[in-house]
């Protein structure tokens, strides 16, 4: 095997394969996925001319198999919103209090939820930016677009995000009421 694809492959699978799982919400597949992407690799690694960075090269292939994979998917929304459950991840830091991580895991998991309500665009840009920590420049050679369009699809997917939240806490918050009257009725 050559040792730049094997550098690369040590360097940024599990970076991949995360990228793969928020993107099309199935670990299952996000595993068929990264074999794809290392395969396009190996086939095209000795046509990279290093303009950028390899990582950036990396993650513009696995956007392009993920956006490939949801294309061929029929309804694929309403596949993406019942394969993965959001609500079983747990969010861990030894620094907090067991119920600031309660209700910080219930917000990362709205949040993901509401990930579905944003544009493939969008999605691609709130993962790239903030779960991946890529800086604009970077997300904007990944994606192909320019600085300008990636801060712009980031703020429409900030109030996307904003928006449906507010909507599901509200939403939530008459569902718990309801709950309660129901219970000193009964």
């Amino acid at each position: 095997m050559n040792p730049a694809f094997h550098h690369l492959y040590e360097k940024y699978h599990q970076d991949v394969f995360q990228f793969l799982v928020y993107m099309i919400r199935d670990r299952d597949q996000a595993e068929d996925l990264v074999q794809e992407v290392y395969i396009r690799v190996f086939k095209s690694y000795d046509r990279f001319e290093g303009k950028s960075h390899e990582k950036t090269w990396l993650f513009s292939i696995a956007r392009n198999v993920a956006i490939d994979f949801l294309r061929k998917q029929t309804s694929w929304k309403n596949r993406v919103m019942n394969l993965f459950d959001w609500t079983s991840n747990q969010l861990t830091d030894n620094n907090l209090l067991p119920e600031e991580v309660a209700i910080q895991s219930e917000e990362v998991a709205m949040m993901y939820r509401c990930l579905d309500t944003c544009t493939v665009d969008q999605r691609s840009v709130v993962i790239l930016r903030y779960i991946q920590s890529l800086s604009i420049q970077e997300t904007a050679a990944i994606l192909g677009w320019t600085e300008s369009k990636v801060k712009t699809t980031q703020h429409r997917a900030i109030q996307a995000l904003r928006k449906e939240m507010t909507r599901l806490a509200e939403k939530e918050g008459s569902n718990n009421e309801q709950r309660k009257m129901e219970r000193k009725t009964n």
